[in-house]
């Protein structure tokens, strides 16, 4: 493979957050050990844990979860011997706070999330993180929603606040390799920091994605064990390491040991297969968040409405993250045009 960089590649395994979303943030702290305890052993760079939504997301909204998120932190801190700890934060849902309690239970690095278009919001969080000596990283959520040059300009704001690393964030997995490879020249060219991609498998094109990116440039790079991730998941993490072994990239993990953790602990946590259904499929096909899916197929039993037609028309009135709300509206009006005729 030849990179447009000399870094080395680092892995975040986001299954025990963004897989969060998978389990409605019940995961148990047996669980979050397990699964810790067979990364660490892996060698994997960095494992992420928190509530789906980053920390403070266990609210009605963004679903509450069974075990305090802290809890959980703490518990992964004390499994990792060789790997970094993560967290994610929203600024709007996380506090300083917060961020302060998991840095002190062991969390090295933090990803500050926004909009793709808000990362003026970042700021105080970045800041903050800074000062408590963490890792910081800036983290530009449903990036296909932007022009490449917005998405240029709001990670340059972040690079200001003192991120060392953006990401271009594909949380619809509605990107496609040539969006992908633009979005990570354009950073490479206009950055003097590292370059994140997090991709979503809805199109059934998160590897593909991945390995783009990392040609442009990209070398912080998120992946999820049997694909436990919204949606239909993230880049399969060992399957990815399997393709850059094949192309000559070894990140110093341990494949079997992957393929073991998910065989044999990460797979018996899946409520179902993390296959491309009907769901998933339209959410990168309408280019809308992946964590809505359970929502939307809540909201769709409630009101007896299709999910799918909740789901294109979310992506039609441009609901992002934060807006869980409007499904609920969503179907409601569905619902009542539906008795209407309209």
């Amino acid at each position: 493979m030849k990179r447009k960089s000399d870094k080395p590649i680092k892995i975040t395994e986001v299954c025990l957050r963004d897989g969060s979303h998978v389990v409605a943030h019940q995961y148990t702290e047996e669980q979050v050990r397990n699964v810790t305890r067979a990364l660490d052993d892996a060698g994997m760079h960095y494992i992420e844990v928190s509530h789906g939504d980053g920390l403070g997301g266990s609210t009605l909204q963004y679903g509450r979860s069974l075990v305090d998120e802290m809890k959980l932190i703490e518990a992964a801190a004390q499994e990792c011997k060789r790997s970094k700890l993560a967290v994610l934060v929203l600024p709007g849902i996380g506090t300083a706070s917060e961020l302060k309690q998991a840095r002190g239970l062991g969390a090295s690095l933090v990803r500050v999330a926004t909009h793709v278009t808000e990362a003026d919001v970042s700021a105080q969080h970045i800041s903050i993180a800074r000062e408590l000596g963490m890792e910081t990283v800036g983290f530009l959520m449903m990036a296909h929603m932007a022009p490449v040059e917005k998405l240029v300009e709001q990670a340059k704001l972040m690079e200001s606040y003192g991120a060392e690393a953006v990401y271009v964030t594909d949380s619809a997995g509605a990107l496609l390799p040539h969006e992908v490879r633009e979005r990570i020249s354009a950073l490479r060219e206009s950055l003097d920091i590292e370059i994140g991609f997090h991709a979503h498998n809805n199109l059934s094109v998160a590897v593909a994605n991945t390995l783009v990116a990392i040609e442009e440039g990209a070398t912080r790079i998120d992946g999820s064990v049997r694909c436990l991730g919204a949606g239909a998941g993230n880049t399969q993490t060992e399957v990815l390491l399997a393709v850059l072994d094949r192309m000559g990239v070894n990140l110093g993990i341990d494949i079997y040991k992957m393929m073991d953790a998910a065989e044999n602990v990460v797979g018996p946590l899946l409520p179902r297969p993390q296959d491309i259904n009907r769901g998933s499929l339209v959410l990168g096909y309408a280019g809308v968040y992946s964590s809505f899916l359970l929502h939307a197929e809540r909201a769709g039993k409630r009101y007896n409405v299709d999910p799918r037609d909740i789901l294109i028309e979310l992506g039609k009135r441009k609901v992002v993250g934060g807006q869980e709300d409007m499904i609920l509206d969503v179907a409601a009006e569905m619902s009542k045009a539906q008795r209407l005729g309209v």
